[in-house]
């Protein structure tokens, strides 16, 4: 049970950094005051990444208070993998910043461009053209180890698929803003991971 505590307690660190990261550069973009639109998106499919967002968030605040509410979903996960998880979710953090400093005041949280978007490829865009969808990834990893949830998994799984699915749609936006340039970006960058040669 101590042990289940330590876990708790990494796990509240890794959600605190994250929203105070995301949310620290959420804000500063949105300084901007442009209005985005989620039209393009498909309002059926916001819905449904925010409303499954939301049951993640919910159901990983809920093993924080009250982890016997959701021990029935409780998986065997080794203590060492459950440790690399702690590891994982710590250093999420700083590549988040990373992320999202290099981003600057471009992101969004749909796949609208801004009106006056750059396109950035530095920092850690310099290999991967959706690092922060890799570092989202890694941040639901180490929630799903620390936690070691069912439950808490599928949600995180299902979160990642709808990013994965909704990423074209998002790369066309930015060819259709960037043109030849971002096509040639594509062509020495991976989607998610580094493209090696």
């Amino acid at each position: 049970m101590a042990t289940e505590n330590y876990f708790r307690c990494v796990l509240g660190v890794v959600i605190v950094l994250t929203i105070a990261v995301t949310g620290y550069h959420r804000f500063k973009a949105s300084q901007s005051r442009e209005k985005i639109s989620r039209k393009d998106e498909g309002l059926l499919f916001a819905f449904l990444l925010r409303t499954t967002g939301l049951l993640l968030f919910g159901v990983t605040g809920t093993y924080l208070v009250s982890p016997a509410s959701v021990q029935w979903a409780t998986i065997a996960i080794p203590i060492p993998i459950r440790w690399f998880g702690a590891f994982s979710g710590l250093f999420s953090s700083f590549l988040m910043c990373w992320t999202l400093s290099s981003l600057g005041r471009n992101l969004t949280d749909t796949v609208v461009t801004r009106a006056n978007a750059t396109l950035v490829t530095q920092g850690p865009y310099r290999w991967v053209r959706h690092p922060f969808y890799f570092t989202t990834a890694l941040v639901m990893i180490s929630v799903t180890l620390l936690t070691a949830n069912w439950l808490i998994g599928i949600c995180c799984a299902a979160v990642l698929g709808m990013l994965a699915i909704r990423t074209p749609k998002e790369e066309q936006a930015l060819i259709d803003r960037f043109g030849q340039e971002y096509i040639d970006y594509m062509k020495v960058t991976g989607r998610f991971f580094p493209r090696f040669r």
